[in-house]
């Protein structure tokens, strides 16, 4: 299969995403609701969702449980997504968000183990994928039987195609993916993912400190870091150059998802050679259009202009 100029998202440990919103959580005690949602989520397929609904070309892939394959095919289908996922014998996760009392808490299933023949299978259909893409995104976190040098390859396999590699992953992932010899074009750690690499606390007021965690060697190579902060917007990374974006105050009724669409945000600008400004004010709008609506990993592409007009990006020099 082709994909000529198109973003590929990869998710290897997709998830079916139940949501209970419940006015209140009983602990040690039963709470009942009629208010459940059932979506296939994962920060890739989040990304190529985001994508899909901004109208840029796309195709989603991963691996995919024969337990829900007609279920998440289905509702892939249902948002207009192109995808291929490669089947597996595991089962497909699941992961629970309750919402309440103000507060969100999420349970999330390690998923199904991957085999050393499903490993390799898989190989060879990303490659045909990724034949003529010009930017792949590697999200989420890893199933089991697969480690950070997985990752690895399919950075490097996407890399030798000339695609642009955007990195969204955490833990030891992130820092084995920064410590091998081959870098991503881009990374968006979110600021807890970047206090736990630096081993560090960060002031998001302390321009001349992030500035300065950024110079660390760990990041030397990748071309383009964005540290998600929330509500505080963003710092940027972009070669030699830095930058703090800020975004307007938004009633958040569903944060979950928002660091992937900002993923999809950066993905859509490379894709269309967006110079860094455009770049940073697209993912932090596509970041605040996903607090805003109820489902993970969705926007509403009818309030984008509205957003992201509201979107400031300064250009922070070094001291």
């Amino acid at each position: 299969m082709e994909c000529a100029k198109m973003i590929v998202s990869v998710t290897l440990n997709p998830t079916v995403e139940l949501v209970y919103d419940l006015e209140t959580l009983t602990i040690n005690g039963v709470t009942r609701t009629h208010n459940v949602k059932k979506f296939p989520s994962g920060k890739g397929l989040n990304v190529s969702r985001v994508a899909t609904l901004m109208g840029s070309k796309n195709i989603a892939t991963g691996f995919l449980g024969h337990n829900l394959k007609q279920t998440v095919e289905a509702s892939m289908n249902d948002d207009g997504m192109t995808h291929a996922f490669f089947q597996i014998e595991g089962e497909t996760r699941n992961s629970v968000a309750i919402l309440h009392d103000g507060q969100q808490t999420e349970i999330l299933e390690d998923g199904p183990t991957i085999s050393k023949k499903e490993a390799d299978d898989f190989i060879t259909h990303y490659d045909e994928l990724i034949s003529n893409a010009t930017v792949v995104a590697l999200a989420g976190s890893l199933p089991q039987g697969l480690t950070p040098e997985y990752y690895i390859a399919l950075m490097q396999r996407a890399q030798e195609n000339q695609a642009k590699v955007i990195i969204d992953a955490s833990g030891a992932t992130l820092k084995e993916v920064l410590n091998s010899p081959i870098n991503p074009y881009a990374i968006k750690p979110n600021l807890d993912e970047i206090q736990e690499l630096s081993g560090k606390t960060i002031d998001t007021s302390d321009y001349q400190a992030i500035i300065q965690l950024l110079d660390d060697p760990i990041f030397e190579g990748i071309e383009l870091i964005v540290i998600s902060m929330g509500g505080d917007g963003a710092f940027v990374k972009f070669g030699s150059h830095y930058y703090k974006a800020s975004v307007p105050e938004i009633d958040v009724e569903n944060a979950v998802g928002s660091g992937d669409s900002t993923v999809a945000g950066i993905a859509i600008a490379l894709d269309q050679n967006e110079d860094i400004e455009t770049l940073i004010k697209r993912a932090m709008t596509l970041g605040t259009l996903n607090a805003l609506e109820e489902r993970t990993g969705y926007v509403s592409k009818s309030n984008y202009s509205h957003y992201f007009e509201q979107m400031k990006v300064e250009e922070i020099k070094q001291a």
